[in-house]
């Protein structure tokens, strides 16, 4: 069994993922079961679950200009269904 700080992060919010992504965390995997929502798999890092707290406290600071690239860049990736196990560079 993985410890909890090996063990990935998985979010389906898209303002989420973009933030987590601008503070320099890195997605793992995207995809998931239902069509109508992503998954977005982090690599697993032990500051990743704090940092998705300070998200969604609204303590989490990132730049206003970067999170509006990645939130688009993010969106656009779901939308072209270019989604799955790949390396995924922004």
């Amino acid at each position: 069994m993985k410890k909890k700080s090996e063990q990935s992060f998985s979010t389906t919010d898209l303002g989420c993922a973009a933030a987590l992504l601008c503070a320099g965390f890195k997605i793992k995997s995207t995809g998931g079961n239902n069509p109508r929502k992503t998954v977005f798999t982090f690599e697993p890092d032990k500051n990743i679950l704090e940092e998705s707290a300070n998200y969604w406290n609204n303590n989490l600071t990132v730049d206003a200009q970067t999170f509006f690239g990645t939130f688009h860049a993010l969106k656009n990736r779901v939308y072209s269904h270019d989604v799955g196990e790949e390396d995924f560079d922004l």
